[in-house]
């Protein structure tokens, strides 16, 4: 597969490790935008929010609760994002599922 995540999942391309599990890893981001700037990626590849179905669910909630325990090991308390991008008009750009974490300064709205 050419996938830029699946090639970071299983080792082929480097990066700087965060979490990782049988269901997901999560890594920092290259171009952090954010001091706390964490990419939480399933193993399994799925192409965007748009692509899950109802047996993705519990999926979806434990890359929920992954970035919000690595909030919590990062001290985020006072507040942090949680981001998808999905499609090109959303702002994805590798065409994997992927939550943004980030944190560590204040985040203004709208986003982009």
């Amino acid at each position: 597969m050419n996938c830029l995540f699946c090639k970071i999942i299983d080792g082929s391309i480097s990066s700087k490790a965060v979490y990782q599990d049988e269901q997901c890893y999560a890594f920092a981001d290259i171009h952090p935008q954010a001091p706390v700037h964490v990419l939480i990626v399933p193993r399994e590849h799925i192409i965007s929010l748009a692509d899950v179905n109802d047996a993705d669910k519990p999926l979806l909630g434990h890359l929920v609760s992954v970035a919000a325990e690595i909030a919590c090991a990062n001290r985020l308390g006072k507040g942090y994002r949680v981001v998808v991008n999905t499609g090109a008009d959303g702002g994805q750009t590798v065409d994997h599922l992927h939550l943004h974490l980030l944190g560590g300064r204040q985040l203004t709205w709208p986003p982009g």
